[in-house]
């Protein structure tokens, strides 16, 4: 039975649309089962009603001609309790509904599975036979099995049907397709798909019409000439190291690419209106997993010769598209996983949004995002990536929701949102110039969290009194080598200068978990758990004292820096750290510097730091909690998860028990404590934090002014009287109705959409 769904499963992802999947499905499963019947029924959102989309052993004719409500037959007596069903009578159960003309009158055996995908129902998938009785135990399980395994590739399938408009099924109740991912930076971007892929990687090409088939085709005749005698000059070079017949291999390997093979095919394809690429990607995937699923062990290594040709293909085709790309007006970038250098291919007056299958909020490419003030949603895990070039879509980055194709009143309503919002960056622009205060004149101290250089300007834009939180990794990954003690003197120089005489906090390499180098991997199962922050920067204290001598050194006359250290979880781990900075003061008194030692701080981003927090607050200069891994670690989710990020909850009572013991142990000491998290800059939290008593909010540039204005609104009076009603409550939720109430009544209601995702 595995080998049955490892194939099936093989066979649905190669399908070309959703009735072919659910055509291979049905077939298959009744196969694999040998029953008389398999079906699928369908949730269609639209109408609510469950679809009969499917079948083998029914009547065909009535696919997609019929639909059952929940309260109708065994297939919704299923679907609305969401559990298997296994009867050996199907008419003698109470809920048994016949459909005239189905067929479904010599069938007795019934046995339904829903198929749930992230707590969505999709369908139901129906099993039937001839004979009284009731499916073995294993028979159950399998069908269980196969509805639980197959029901993220039809939510997939589901998308990129309606996104082509193949289908009727309606995914929105609004019209088009929704997708789900996680906020990585907030907004509205209202755009047209392109598609950035990895370098040469034929999974992610996507199927597009060619412009010019006669280009099409002469592009992918010289992408074969380049790469013919790209093989030419590897067996010439070899020719004296191989024998004959190993030299002979080369001629078999450049005779796939024949005219006559698999060359051949993908001019076909060209011919027919697909773009070289796209025709490329399918053609060599086909045979690729052809060869891949062949027995004999000679043959299955093909695959690999295959896949490599096409990969050299493909590399010399996107070079010569990547020479003159034309982007969209509005362009919202899509890819697998987006870099940097991507991010910098497009005309900045260009982009209005940015989607990606992977990255978390934390990722580099959120953190460029933010920085860059442009609408993100990454982590979409159903991302029908071949289907999106070209088509319109919002990206709402508030939510973390992506939509396709929307409709017309749809669109609308997120054209709106996007006025609004411009409209209030206006309206909040003179607030930039203005300290942030309470209603009664009490002073706030808001930092701003930086990474890249243009976040310094931001930040003197919009009035940052300080820097909470200054990324030293995002140059690191910016690189392909350690940037060495002058390239990182020079760049947090930048950083002091600029801001000067204002606080600056830089915290030390922070790497690990969402945020690997690319020249120093870290490959772990569970990163999150694993070698980062500290950690790696303790083990290898080369990069550490490095680091640290240039800040010190940036710091000469200036006077203006704090030193950040990372995941700390123990007290040994500060005063390793701390030896190690003194040293390094040390150190560059006796090459002529005259700099004071800096404060030194802990971030708080674990649940060891909480309850640490008193001592660490004893030997520290100041704390810094780290909301965003604290909320990570206290509940267990992995927020780069998109299938428990709904969890990912900043205003759990969990957590703000936490903040509030944090606050607690800094002020037995003495000892300043702030916040740098995404919920500092959350329009609903800042009240709260403000009234815990945390001396600074840190966050992102473009979340300075909102928070000023909501800030002001509040005595703090108020502010302690919020506080007190909020941390006695027991859920989100209740947290989260209490702050809209107390925004809502001071007129602020257009702010609680920026906050939103935190909940």
């Amino acid at each position: 039975m595995l080998e049955v769904l490892r194939r099936l499963i093989q066979d649905v992802n190669d399908a070309d649309s959703l009735e072919d999947a659910l055509a291979l499905i049905v077939g298959q499963v009744r196969a694999a089962m040998q029953t008389d019947v398999c079906t699928i029924y369908l949730h269609d959102k639209g109408s609510q009603k469950l679809i009969f989309r499917a079948t083998e052993g029914l009547n065909s004719e009535k696919v997609g001609q019929f639909g059952l409500r929940f309260d109708e037959g065994l297939v919704g007596w299923v679907a609305t309790r969401e559990e298997p069903l296994n009867l050996d009578d199907a008419s003698a159960h109470p809920q048994f509904q016949l459909v005239e003309g189905l067929g479904e009158e010599p069938f007795n055996a019934f046995l339904g599975a829903p198929i749930v995908h992230q707590r969505d129902l999709l369908g139901v998938l129906v099993v039937q036979q001839g004979d009284h009785r009731r499916f073995s135990e294993d028979e159950e399980a399998f069908l269980i099995t196969v509805s639980a395994q197959l029901a993220g590739l039809i939510a997939h399938a589901e998308l990129a049907g309606a996104i082509s408009q193949t289908n009727s099924v309606a995914v929105d109740a609004d019209g088009g397709a929704r997708l789900s991912g996680i906020a990585a930076c907030s907004g509205i971007g209202i755009g047209t798909a392109a598609w950035v892929s990895p370098h040469a990687d034929l999974q992610t090409v996507p199927s597009r019409q060619a412009a010019d088939r006669r280009a099409e085709l002469k592009a992918f005749r010289d992408a074969l000439a380049s790469v013919r005698s790209d093989i030419q000059q590897v067996a010439e070079n070899l020719e004296d190291e191989l024998g004959p017949e190993d030299r002979a291999l080369f001629g078999v390997y450049l005779s796939i690419l024949d005219d006559s093979a698999l060359g051949g095919e993908v001019a076909a394809l060209i011919k027919a209106g697909e773009w070289a690429q796209g025709a490329l990607s399918q053609v060599m995937l086909r045979h690729i997993r052809h060869f891949e699923r062949m027995e004999h062990s000679y043959l299955r290594e093909r695959a690999v010769d295959v896949r490599d040709l096409g990969t050299r293909v493909l590399g010399y085709l996107q070079d010569a598209d990547r020479r003159d790309v034309d982007y969209p007006e509005a362009t919202v970038l899509v890819a697998e996983e987006l870099t940097a250098s991507a991010l910098g291919e497009i005309p900045r007056d260009r982009l209005v949004g940015i989607v990606s299958m992977r990255g978390s909020a934390n990722s580099h490419t959120a953190i460029l995002a933010r920085a860059m003030g442009i609408p993100a949603v990454v982590g979409v895990e159903d991302l029908p990536v071949k289907r999106l070039p070209d088509q319109q879509l919002v990206v709402d980055g508030y939510n973390g929701r992506i939509y396709v194709n929307p409709h017309v009143d749809l669109l609308a309503r997120f054209e709106g949102l996007l006025a609004e919002d411009e409209a209030l960056f206006e309206e909040l622009a003179p607030l930039a110039t203005q300290p942030a205060t309470t209603s009664d004149g009490s002073a706030v101290a808001l930092w701003v969290n930086t990474g890249v250089a243009a976040d310094v300007q931001r930040a003197r834009e919009f009035g940052a009194e300080g820097v909470g939180l200054y990324r030293t990794e995002v140059s690191f990954l910016l690189r392909d080598r350690f940037p060495s003690e002058e390239e990182q003197r020079q760049l947090y120089r930048e950083q002091l200068e600029a801001l000067h005489p204002s606080p600056v906090t830089m915290r030390t390499l922070d790497i690990g978990g969402d945020k690997a180098l690319p020249y120093f991997p870290i490959e772990e199962s569970n990163p999150f758990l694993g070698w980062r922050g500290i950690r790696v920067t303790l083990d290898h204290p080369e990069i550490f004292l490095t680091q640290v001598r240039a800040m010190l050194k940036a710091n000469e006359g200036l006077h203006n820096l704090r030193i950040l250290l990372p995941m700390v979880t123990a007290i040994d781990e500060l005063r390793s750290a701390k030896e190690l900075i003194l040293r390094c003061h040390d150190e560059v008194k006796s090459e002529g510097f005259t700099g004071p030692l800096p404060p030194i701080g802990v971030m708080i981003e674990v649940p060891a730091a909480v309850y640490l927090a008193s001592a660490l607050a004893e030997e520290a200069d100041f704390l810094s909690v780290g909301s965003n891994d604290l909320t990570q670690y206290l509940l267990a989710v992995d927020r780069g998860n998109a299938r428990v990020a709904d969890l990912y909850q900043a205003l759990h009572p969990a957590v703000l028990a936490a903040l509030m013991h944090i606050i607690e142990a800094a002020r037995s000491h003495n000892k300043p404590v702030s916040i740098c998290g995404e919920l500092a800059g959350d329009p609903r939290a800042a009240p709260l934090l403000v009234a815990m008593g945390f001396d600074q909010l840190s966050m992102n540039a473009g979340s300075l002014s909102v928070i000023k204005r909501v800030l002001s609104a509040f005595s703090r009076d108020e502010l302690k009287a919020l506080m007190e009603t909020l941390l006695p409550l027991r859920s989100t939720q209740e947290v989260v109705s209490c702050l809209d109430a107390a925004l809502s009544a001071r007129g602020l209601d257009s702010f609680l959409r920026r906050g939103e995702s935190t909940g």
